[in-house]
């Protein structure tokens, strides 16, 4: 069987992806990816040049992701309460694979240390996410002002975030699950 060049860039990204959610954009080495791969680290320079350009083509297939899975939670008629069972589902997940992180939030957590093309996805990961929840609180609550639904958005999306990170941080899912029943019994997410 002959590995093409895109199947090569494929498997990079695939190896990737798993390790910067468990160590971080800043752990990640050409040289580990590059052995789990089975090529020299030459090869991953040849695919991506920089670390910059990997992560930055991660976050974004990984906003691309994000906005496919969100689409297709916003079909038509809404169960709110599954829903947002759902959406914080997904971010759950990453905890019950090997205690990972959001993508896109373990590099949040890095920003100021990444290069521009990163910080852009990272961005647009968080925007895919809160403007998908403005749409899903525009919905639920109809009659609410545009800035309170969106300032309710961004509090939402924060608040999983920060619960993955702190479950992550103690390696207990549990706390994940505390927060989210916590978020929905004082009303920060409905």
């Amino acid at each position: 069987m002959t590995v093409t060049t895109t199947d090569t860039r494929e498997v990079i990204m695939t190896i990737a992806r798993p390790m910067i959610q468990a160590r971080g954009y800043n752990a990640l080495s050409f040289r580990d990816i590059a052995k789990e791969v089975g090529v020299k680290s030459a090869s991953v320079h040849y695919h991506f040049p920089t670390k910059g350009d990997l992560g930055a083509a991660l976050a974004s297939r990984y906003a691309d992701e994000a906005k496919a899975f969100l689409n297709g939670l916003s079909v038509e008629p809404v169960d709110f309460d599954q829903t947002i069972k759902t959406y914080t589902g997904a971010f759950r997940s990453a905890l019950a694979n090997d205690n990972r992180m959001c993508l896109c939030g373990i590099m949040a957590a890095e920003y100021d240390g990444l290069p521009t093309d990163v910080r852009t996805q990272v961005d647009r990961f968080t925007d895919v996410n809160v403007e998908w929840l403005i749409k899903l609180l525009t919905r639920h609550k109809p009659k609410a002002k545009a800035d309170a639904i969106r300032e309710q958005a961004v509090a939402i999306f924060a608040a999983i975030e920060g619960a993955q990170l702190v479950a992550r941080g103690r390696g207990e899912i549990e706390i994940f699950d505390q927060c989210i029943h916590a978020y929905r019994t004082t009303g920060l997410i409905p």
